[in-house]
Formats: C-alpha cells, sequence, structure tokens
C-alpha cells in the first residue's frame, strides 16, 4: 500500500460521529443537520430537464477535454463574471471541465508537485481536508497557514519565512473561505502573485462559494480576474476551481471546471487523461444550460440572505455573530471548547454543527479553529429559524 496512507487524518464527519456516538438526544426534537456543507434548495428544473433531453449521451465516451460547447459556456462565463474581456480566457486551452472541484483540488497536486524537491503545499488553516489529503499523498509537507480573527480571517502571506516560500510549490486559498466565509482583495490577491512570480509556485484558488454573497453590488473577486488586473493576462501561475454544486444547487451533478495558466492546463489535461476522470456527455449538456442562466444564481443568493438575517436577528442578543460577506457558513465563536459545545448541543437539542478544530490543525501552538463551530445555513429557512431558536436557548442555559 501507499505509505503515505497513513499519513491522512480521519474526515471530519467521522470525526463528528465518533464524538457524537452512544449520545440520545431529545426524541421530541426534530434533528436539524447544519454541519455538511450540502445544499439543500431545489435543483433549477431547466437543468434537470436539459440532462433528460440529452440521454443519449450515454452512448457516448466522454473525452476528458470535454464538449467545445461547454469549454465556450465556461469561458464566456467566466470573462463575463470576472470582468475580462471576452476572449480573454481562451476556451481552448484554457479551460478544463471537472467532476467537481474536489476531484480536481486532489488532482492538481499530483499533477504539479514533484516529491524529489523535498516540496511544500501551503494551505489555509482552517481548511477543507482536501488539500491536506492531497500533499500528503502527492509526496509533499502541508505548511498550516493560520487565519486568525486578528488578521480578519484571511492568511497573512508576510508571516511565512523566506526558507517555506523556496520549498513551496502550490499553494491553496479560499476566497470566500471555507468556513470563514472572507474576501480577498486585490491587493491580497497581488501579493501572491509577486511571491509565485518571484519563487515560481502555483496558485490553486478554490473560489466554488463566489457565487454565494452578500451585497449583490460586491461580488467577491477571483484570481484571474485580478491577474488581469494587475497584467497579468496569460495567468502565469494561476489556476481557479470553480462548481455547480453551490452556485446552481447541484451538487449531485459532479460538475465544475478549472481554468487559468494554459502550460499547467496542458500537463493537467495529460494528468487527466491517464487518471481516467471525464464528465459524462448527459451532464456536460446540463452544465452548459446552468453556466448560461445567472437568474436562478440570484434567486439562489436571495435564499441565503433571508436565512442569514433571520437566523442572526434571533442570536444577535446571546452571543458574539456576524453577517459574513459570503459563502453559507456561520463561523461561530465558543464560550465552551468547540467539541463540547457541539456535543452537548447535539445531546440537549438534536442539532448538529461541525467542531471548527476538526477543519484545522496546531501550528505554531495554536489551533485556529478552536473555540469555534461551523454552522451551514443549507436547512431550509423555517429549519434554520427553529435552529436558531433552540440555539439560544442553550447557549442561555449554559451561561
Amino acid at each position: 500500500m501507499n505509505p503515505h496512507l497513513q499519513l491522512l487524518h480521519p474526515y471530519p464527519f467521522e470525526k463528528l460521529a465518533a464524538l457524537k456516538q452512544g449520545i440520545e438526544p431529545p426524541a421530541d426534537k426534530t434533528h436539524i443537520a447544519l454541519s455538511i456543507g450540502e445544499p439543500k434548495h431545489a435543483t433549477p428544473a431547466f437543468i434537470q430537464e436539459a440532462l433528460v433531453r440529452h440521454l443519449q449521451g450515454l452512448t457516448q465516451y466522454p473525452t476528458t477535454k470535454g464538449l467545445p460547447e461547454l469549454r465556450l459556456a465556461i469561458a464566456e462565463w467566466t470573462c463575463r463574471r470576472f470582468g475580462i474581456p471576452v476572449g480573454g480566457v481562451d476556451a481552448e486551452t484554457q479551460v478544463l471541465p471537472v467532476n467537481g472541484t474536489r476531484e480536481a483540488l486532489f488532482a492538481i497536486v499530483q499533477a504539479v508537485v514533484d516529491p524529489s524537491e523535498k516540496p511544500l503545499v501551503i494551505m489555509p488553516n482552517p481548511f477543507y481536508q482536501i488539500y491536506e489529503g492531497a500533499a500528503l499523498l502527492a509526496g509533499a509537507e502541508p505548511y498550516y497557514l493560520n487565519t486568525l480573527e486578528a488578521d480578519g480571517y484571511l492568511p497573512d502571506f508576510g508571516s511565512v519565512p523566506e526558507k517555506i516560500w523556496r520549498r513551496c510549490q502550490l499553494i491553496f486559498i479560499c476566497s470566500p473561505g471555507n468556513p470563514t466565509g472572507t474576501v480577498m482583495s486585490q491587493a491580497d490577491h497581488e501579493k501572491l502573485l509577486e511571491l509565485a512570480a518571484r519563487y515560481d509556485f502555483v496558485i490553486a484558488s478554490d473560489e466554488c462559494y463566489t457565487e454565494l454573497y452578500d451585497d449583490e453590488a460586491l461580488p467577491p473577486r477571483g484570481l484571474l480576474q485580478s491577474a488581469y488586473q494587475a497584467g497579468i493576462i496569460d495567468f502565469k501561475n494561476c489556476v481557479i476551481f470553480q462548481s455547480l454544486s453551490k452556485r446552481s444547487n447541484a451538487p449531485g451533478l459532479r460538475s465544475g471546471f478549472v481554468a487559468g495558466d494554459a502550460e499547467i492546463l496542458r500537463q493537467f489535461l495529460k494528468y487527466r487523461t491517464y487518471h481516467g476522470c471525464p464528465i459524462p456527455v448527459t451532464t456536460q449538456y446540463a452544465s452548459i444550460a446552468a453556466w448560461r442562466d445567472e437568474d436562478h444564481v440570484k434567486r439562489n443568493r436571495q435564499l441565503y440572505r433571508d436565512k442569514f438575517t433571520a437566523f442572526i436577528e434571533i442570536l444577535r442578543d446571546v452571543c458574539e455573530i456576524s453577517r459574513p460577506p459570503a459563502g453559507f457558513y456561520i463561523w461561530l465563536k465558543t464560550a465552551l471548547p468547540d467539541t463540547e459545545f457541539a456535543l452537548q448541543l447535539f445531546a440537549q437539542q438534536n442539532i448538529t454543527v461541525l467542531p471548527g478544530s476538526y477543519l484545522s490543525r496546531d501550528s505554531g501552538g495554536i489551533n485556529p479553529g478552536a473555540n469555534h463551530v461551523r454552522i451551514a445555513l443549507v436547512a431550509p429557512i423555517e429549519e434554520c429559524i427553529e435552529a436558531a431558536q433552540r440555539i439560544k436557548i442553550f447557549i442561555e442555559d449554559i451561561r
């Protein structure tokens, strides 16, 4: 067996299941799950209809590169969404459809990292655990870059020693952040772009939450947007990861894309051809329909805004709670240790949230996820309101 498998940590939800084992929550309270970031809004009917209309695609082997029509729809959407001139993202060389961002985030590390060079992969801390697992299985050492409240829950690139940058082969960034919802600025991106140019590493920008934001006039910027505005029109060292899971409430479609540096994507296509992970043709046609429509995305954003408003209004008097600029998570500070908070909330109120320490690692003598819980506002608004009311009672009781 691959010896690196022994280095993998249990997944956060395995730890959560173990934490809850043997606990019997109140039978008179229905369970409300706010732990997993799985969208629960209905997948738009027109996406489902596009899938059904193209069932004849089941008779075809899909190509790894994907349909030209899909790559064009993605390139056009990327330019339109991020203020890049038409044609600024080349559908032929700078776009690859993928089976959702999870598999692509893992795969890019396997393609990029040279294990003979004692490589480092830098990642925010807390983080999406795929980043860490991908690094370990590629033979790289993870470097955990704490995202702390004092820094606005954003990575402080200036805190990273030069010796770390010299060994870095790839850095993950996530904006809007999971679990914090914080958004990187043009200046933040430009700092990282300068470092990538100086030390020659790849920036892998996980942007699957960019389409869920609070202010319709202030959409989160993407890495390619910042690179283009900084004059890096070939997107050197930059790759972004986008998905229809959150944007279009289609997590089961398993459809997303990678876009950016043409040379990286040329090599990544070679890797993916051998890996054997093309998107089914039926899925590709449904994806084309999704990327070409924005009305359903705007309606989706409003559903989340309504939930944030109701949830925060109920809890604002009993805890410190703030509205994130993007995403669908509340990153709530807890008076109890985060695992105890999650355990007791389940035991007393039959609500499941995720302890923040399960999303992070000890680094620099601290675990930045400790004394936080991640609350995913994915359930229907009625359940979110009921959950907030129960959490309010719980917090008042533990006081």
